[in-house]
């Protein structure tokens, strides 16, 4: 996993204290994601292992739940969640937080684990790959 644990950390920390604004990119689609909470949790996974192609070794991993409120990503989802397919494909998630006095557009690259559907709204619980700051 290629992530700056402090970058990380400051983005958990003002995730808990603010509201922050997060797009998701998924076939050239955006769709915006709301009630978005970061942790750190433990695994399944309790030696290391290959899963869709994608090798764990991590006993923990970041997990990010957040919500869309659009049901139309719906069949953007089938392709990218183990399952159907043999292999996660990577959602993109961004974001803007101020660290360090500066402001940083930060990027997390996410795989899909789940998603539970109601009438009006999806919510999609994702593990953290990468995260880049610009």
């Amino acid at each position: 996993m290629s992530v700056n644990l402090d970058l990380l950390e400051s983005l958990m920390s003002i995730n808990e204290k603010q509201s922050l604004d997060y797009v998701l990119y998924i076939d050239n689609m955006t769709y915006d994601l709301t009630d978005v909470s970061i942790v750190n949790s433990p695994t399944p996974v309790n030696a290391p292992t290959t899963r869709g192609g994608v090798y764990f070794s991590d006993t923990f991993a970041y997990k990010i739940k957040g919500t869309i409120n659009d049901l139309a990503i719906i069949p953007l989802l089938s392709k990218t969640m183990l399952g159907p397919n043999t292999e996660f494909r990577e959602i993109k998630i961004t974001t803007q937080i101020i660290h360090d006095g500066k402001k940083l557009s930060l990027s997390l690259f996410t795989n899909l684990t789940n998603s539970v559907q109601s009438s009006s709204k999806i919510e999609l619980n994702m593990i953290l790959v990468k995260l880049e700051s610009s």
